[in-house]
């Protein structure tokens, strides 16, 4: 099978994605079967939504390699348990690497479906793939959703959405494409974090 960019992107994607769930999972004192659960619903769940959405068999179902790389994480996390638990910035860097990957992927999987969704269709997927991993990962541990709660993360997920977008609309190369929507979604989750940029919080007064 050929290894596209995109699928190398959807393997480091999982890996991160996987760890970062592992790791919140080990934070919560969770037993090693439940930890990799959370780990992989992290790493699997947005873009098992998105493939459903878009009515196509979920991507993990096949091929097992999904499920190994998540076991290779959580293998990770067990070995370097210590340092990944009390450090918050390696869950940071972990999860908003995942993120970006899986935007990618989410909607350059939706622009090269037969039906030729729009472009408005690829940033939700995209979108999706992202957050909806986490969102899962967030209920397993019982905290209030990231995507939530006022620091940026959706949106993040939404300008590296238009940005993909943007540069397949000029006709872009594949590649530059992809890697310019995970930048853009990394130094905007970055930036937003250092400077402390968030969302208005709704109130009830």
């Amino acid at each position: 099978m050929e290894l596209r960019f995109v699928d190398f992107l959807e393997f480091i994607g999982t890996f991160a994605f996987a760890i970062s769930g592992i790791r919140l999972a080990s934070a919560k004192h969770f037993d090693w079967f439940g930890a990799y659960v959370v780990g992989l619903a992290t790493a699997v769940g947005g873009g098992t939504l998105r493939d459903l959405l878009l009515g196509v068999t979920p991507f993990w179902m096949l091929s097992p390699s999904y499920l190994i790389f998540t076991a290779i994480a959580f293998f990770f996390v067990v070995l370097f348990r210590k340092m990944l638990v009390r450090l918050d910035s390696a869950f940071f860097y972990f999860d908003t690497i995942g993120l970006g990957l899986f935007v990618v992927v989410g909607c350059s999987k939706t622009l090269q479906m037969e039906a030729h969704y729009a472009y408005w269709v690829a940033i939700t997927m995209g979108m999706l793939t992202g957050a909806a991993g986490g969102v899962i990962r967030d209920i397993l541990i019982n905290e209030v959703p990231l995507i939530f709660r006022k620091e940026i993360y959706a949106l993040a997920c939404f300008f590296g959405g238009v940005a993909f977008c943007l540069c397949d609309a000029i006709g872009v190369e594949s590649v530059v494409a992809q890697i310019v929507s995970a930048v853009t979604v990394v130094i905007i989750r970055v930036l937003a974090v250092k400077y402390h940029l968030c969302l208005p919080v709704l109130k009830r007064e």
